[in-house]
């Protein structure tokens, strides 16, 4: 399976010159965790809410918190250093990038640098269930297998 299969091609992105509270009322709206950044219509970075909670001013009051936040320019706080795959990348290579790095997604771009979709952890965890479904009513030895082979488990690095 590739990226494409699993992406998510609705994307909702933010142009880096948005403010801060925009980031922050499209997170709560749309329940999503990464907004990747554009500009003309290129990936430019990726704006996570660990980093709007980072943003709070330590001791404002709420009236002191909106108005930083409507000052701050995304471009501030977004992430540029970030990895990104294509539609036809491996699945597999696209989950043990997730994983090895603790990322929550990846942006997923084309040749030009344009975004096409995202494809984030709770993709795969999606993607985990069905297949547990899918083996659990087909092919139950199947899943014996897959338990065995994980050993009750993988070790955790949280």
């Amino acid at each position: 399976m590739k990226v494409k299969d699993l992406m998510t091609r609705d994307v909702v992105v933010l142009h880096a010159n948005s403010p801060l509270i925009s980031a922050q009322e499209v997170m709560g709206l749309r329940r999503v965790r990464h907004l990747p950044c554009v500009e003309d219509k290129k990936f430019v970075g990726l704006i996570t809410h660990r980093e709007l909670l980072r943003a709070y001013l330590p001791s404002g009051s709420p009236l002191e918190q909106k108005m930083h936040a409507s000052r701050t320019r995304v471009r501030e706080l977004m992430h540029t250093d970030v990895a990104t795959v294509s539609e036809d990348t491996e699945l597999t290579v696209a989950a043990e990038l997730l994983r090895d790095h603790k990322w929550g997604c990846l942006p997923v771009v084309d040749d030009e640098g344009r975004l096409t979709g995202i494809v984030t952890d709770a993709d795969f965890l999606y993607l985990a269930r069905v297949t547990i479904e899918l083996l659990a009513e087909s092919e139950p030895s199947l899943l014996d297998t897959l338990r065995a082979r994980l050993g009750g488990g993988t070790p955790s690095d949280a």
